[in-house]
């Protein structure tokens, strides 16, 4: 009962991710109108921070994902690293990755979309960054998808180290054409009485916003 209990939060937790990584996906890339590959869907509001939805007042400008666009429109082929905390799996076959794929290709015409998972349970902000950039020189992504946050308000990391630490990564990654969507904390209602926990899950939304990166909820506090 608990195993099956696992996979079945497990399974909502791929769904409710890839649901808004279709949303970010399709909203930020034009290119897919162009060459006929579906239709723009705006960001569900529940799924993706507010300071980093299309409109918002941060980085309009410029496009969060450049280089997705990029690779729908030139090669029809998406690469997705995904890294930080592993849910765990669905099914017999792929995990969580497995569901977020076909979700996007059902949902992107004629893409075909390369999910890789590098995701380490119980990975801090600072661990999973240092050993990103080896996998990003090895798997040459289009995007990044970094779940982060939960470990390091776990652990009591300073949210201002935890901050540094991911706008440092995200640098790095805009520096070598790669574009990222952060995942948020994990949510149990109990966190909610944790002031460092808000405190780690509010300065990823500050650095997103400072950054013009998209946050996607992944079961969290909104």
């Amino acid at each position: 009962m608990a195993r099956r209990i696992a996979t079945t939060r497990t399974t909502r937790l791929a769904r409710i991710l890839g649901a808004g990584l279709v949303a970010v996906s399709t909203a930020f890339a034009p290119a897919l109108a162009q060459n006929g590959g579906g239709s723009a869907t705006p960001a569900a509001p529940d799924l993706v921070s507010k300071a980093c939805q299309p409109g918002a007042s941060a980085g309009t400008e410029a496009s969060p994902l450049p280089h997705v666009a990029a690779a729908l429109a030139q090669r029809k082929t998406l690469r997705i690293l995904a890294l930080g905390a592993a849910p765990g799996r669905v099914g017999a076959r792929g995990g969580y990755t497995a569901v977020i794929e076909g979700m996007l290709e059902r949902a992107i015409k004629d893409v075909d979309v390369v999910m890789i998972n590098r995701g380490v349970s119980g990975e801090l902000a600072a661990n999973a960054a240092h050993r990103m950039r080896n996998e990003v020189a090895l798997e040459q992504p289009d995007l990044v998808l970094w779940q982060v946050g939960t470990n390091d308000a776990l652990a009591y990391v300073p949210a201002a180290d935890f901050a540094a630490v991911v706008k440092e990564q995200i640098d790095w990654l805009k520096a070598h054409n790669v574009d990222v969507v952060l995942v948020g904390l994990q949510f149990a209602k109990e966190m909610l009485r944790d002031a460092h926990y808000v405190e780690v899950r509010e300065a990823l939304r500050k650095v997103a916003a400072q950054e013009n990166v998209v946050v996607i909820g992944f079961v969290e506090a909104v």
